[in-house]
């Protein structure tokens, strides 16, 4: 490695050190005035890195009840709550400030074929900080953003074209959000359930070029970021890949004779 790019990687490193500091103090900070005011107070949306950055932090705060909650069950980008309010015991009882907009291509015949990136990039061409925003998920009819309820009608009445699409915005109420997602069927043999192995099938990648996502924090197995390319996975994980997408490992299916194992997926599509 050249002195240039190690630098580059230590004043990388350096911000990245700066920003969790930043972070952390934060979240101590909301911790703290909750427990002492004995109310419910909310972080923005945390990302995956962020959330396990918090559960690091957990025992260094006051003891105090903490809630996490994105819109829906299996919402990855989740807002933390800390709660010093006794009277509330469940998290049931918790009011998030998130709402749902369903967004809908004005013409579905003509309309183009639209991804996540397609919905985020014209989200945050709106000025929206993506700290606001929690998951986007994807139809063939359109989509659902999770956002927080403070910029909900911002978005909804600024938002009126995805990529070449126009597009008509609905704040809906969490019980009218409905969304089944679609999966395609992956079946490959690996040598063991490690998670670079099984990556290596998902995407199609080699094993030592799939190894840099998960040591570099890019990689996270039920919610929780792994760092270990030998981790095993177990039945119905769910594999989230920054950059890539996410997966359901449901399991193997048989072994070969050569000792190699038939590995079965489910890829969100």
């Amino acid at each position: 490695m050249s002195r240039r790019h190690s630098n580059l990687n230590s004043k990388h490193m350096m911000k990245q050190e700066k920003e969790e500091l930043i972070f952390r103090k934060r979240l101590s900070d909301l911790a703290n005035t909750a427990d002492l005011r004995g109310c419910c107070l909310y972080s923005d949306f945390l990302n995956l890195n962020e959330q396990t950055i918090f559960l690091n932090l957990k025992y260094e705060l006051p003891r105090i009840k903490y809630f996490t909650f994105g819109g829906f069950q299996d919402a990855e980008r989740k807002i933390l709550c800390f709660c010093g309010n006794e009277a509330i015991s469940e998290e049931s009882e918790i009011e998030y400030p998130i709402n749902c907009i369903k967004i809908t291509p004005v013409n579905i015949k003509f309309s183009d074929k639209l991804n996540h990136r397609d919905f985020l990039g014209a989200i945050l061409n709106l000025g929206i900080d993506r700290s606001k925003l929690g998951d986007i998920l994807v139809n063939e009819n359109g989509g659902f953003l999770f956002c927080h309820s403070g910029i909900s009608s911002f978005i909804a009445e600024q938002l009126s074209r995805v990529k070449h699409t126009n597009v008509t915005t609905q704040i809906i109420t969490i019980q009218e959000f409905d969304y089944k997602p679609k999966f395609k069927e992956v079946i490959g043999t690996v040598t063991s359930v490690r998670l670079d192995s099984v990556l290596s099938v998902a995407f199609h990648g080699s094993r030592s070029s799939l190894s840099g996502l998960i040591e570099g924090g890019k990689v996270s197995v039920g919610g929780k970021i792994i760092t270990s390319n030998s981790y095993t996975l177990k039945e119905n994980d769910i594999v989230s890949v920054r950059g890539y997408g996410k997966f359901i490992y449901t399991g193997t299916t048989y072994q070969t004779k050569k000792g190699r194992y038939s590995v079965k997926l489910l890829i969100y599509s």
